[in-house]
């Protein structure tokens, strides 16, 4: 297939699979979305829409199925966490991304942020925000958030691309 005279295949709004192997050309970060219920219970789930929206304020933003179990809780907070995963934490992104999994946090490498969300040990990145607003897009919500507190270190981040995790070469400070 030539790159100037490419091959497309034409999809249908209608078929989800298509749909999906289209969006799925767009490779993402995998991140782990935090915050505490309002009994004070860690709730996180594995996310690959988490994006920046605007840097003058910080703002973020990240999307979750409106027929989430943890969707009370994050209506109910103020603030969210956001663990960018490493290219080595592909276990946690899959234990995360598991309804089945009761305590998602038990036995992992965590430490509290300012409001006493866990952010993950080991992740590239890790983002504090305050929620600022949601909408309803579709069969999701759509979260935003301030970004109260930020770091980083340099890494390779765990990527998802064509329903495959993928890996980059190690990233350097610019």
């Amino acid at each position: 297939m030539s790159f100037c005279q490419p091959s497309w295949i034409q999809g249908q709004p209608g078929n989800g699979r298509e749909l999906r192997t289209a969006l799925g050309c767009y490779p993402t970060g995998v991140a782990i979305i935090a915050t505490l219920s309002p009994e004070g219970r860690a709730v996180g789930l594995t996310v690959n829409s988490f994006a920046s929206v605007s840097m003058d304020p910080p703002l973020v933003h990240w999307s979750l199925a409106q027929r989430s179990p943890s969707l009370p809780a994050f209506d109910g907070a103020t603030h969210f966490s956001v663990s960018v995963l490493a290219e080595d934490q592909e276990a946690l992104c899959r234990r995360f991304a598991n309804p089945a999994v009761p305590d998602k946090f038990a036995g992992i490498d965590t430490v509290p942020g300012a409001h006493g969300i866990p952010l993950v040990g080991g992740a590239v990145a890790q983002f504090e925000c305050r929620k600022e607003s949601r909408m309803v897009g579709g069969d999701h919500v759509v979260f935003v958030g301030q970004v109260e507190r930020f770091r980083w270190r340099e890494g390779a981040p765990l990527l998802f691309h064509g329903g495959t995790f993928v890996q980059l070469p190690l990233l350097k400070a610019a």
